[in-house]
């Protein structure tokens, strides 16, 4: 789907950064709902497969609140590579071993077209951005998840361009919610989460 020339050159951006490895997106190139998260994990960088790792239970139960499998939908992330920790406990582990963290707003920009492109290609009727990350990247800061959570809306979706600068260009519908992982360190959002997908089933079956 995306161009070799165009996921080199976003590689190429994201070397300064202290990230390691890259990750498809997987799924459906013609999916109705495409699932944006934040970054991989150690896990899903050893395996290539997005929420292979400890979210993704959580992941498949979304899918299965809403009647779909991996195959009907298209899931990618906001960065494709491993932002890892560089404190001065984590410096002195080996990359592999480091905790994960979350991605920069440079790192973003860093591999932001590659984002731009794959929602160009599949042309979503709903894009499900999982987390704070990814929905502030394509509808901007002052969206909260916390807020917005279950609710979808229709805006332009920021897109970067040649400048470096973000702007607004296409119409989608968004619908947030909380990032897979969320349930493991706030277990009280499940049943959240759980009316969000209804609420997303719902969407689903009047567009």
């Amino acid at each position: 789907m995306l161009k070799s020339e165009v996921i080199q050159d976003a590689k190429r951006r994201m070397q300064p950064f202290p990230c390691e490895g890259f990750l498809h997106g997987e799924g459906n190139e013609r999916a109705r709902v495409l699932f944006v998260g934040e970054a991989p994990g150690r896990t899903e960088i050893v395996t290539g497969k997005p929420f292979s790792g400890q979210s993704e239970k959580s992941f498949e139960a979304y899918l299965q609140l809403i009647g779909l499998s991996r195959e009907d939908i298209y899931v990618t992330s906001t960065v494709r590579s491993r932002p890892y920790k560089t404190d001065s406990k984590s410096i002195i582990k080996p990359v592999q071993e480091r905790g994960n963290r979350t991605p920069s707003k440079r790192e973003i920009a860093a591999h932001a077209v590659l984002l731009d492109e794959t929602i160009a290609s599949i042309q979503p009727e709903i894009i499900v951005t999982l987390g704070r990350i990814a929905l502030e990247r394509l509808a901007g800061s002052q969206f909260k998840v916390s807020v917005q959570h279950g609710k979808p809306f229709c805006t332009k979706l920021r897109s970067y361009g040649s400048e470096g600068t973000y702007t607004r260009k296409n119409w989608s519908i968004v619908f947030p919610t909380y990032h897979p992982s969320a349930i493991f360190y706030r277990p009280a959002i499940k049943e959240t989460i759980l009316d969000d997908m209804k609420e997303l089933k719902q969407l689903l079956t009047i567009l």
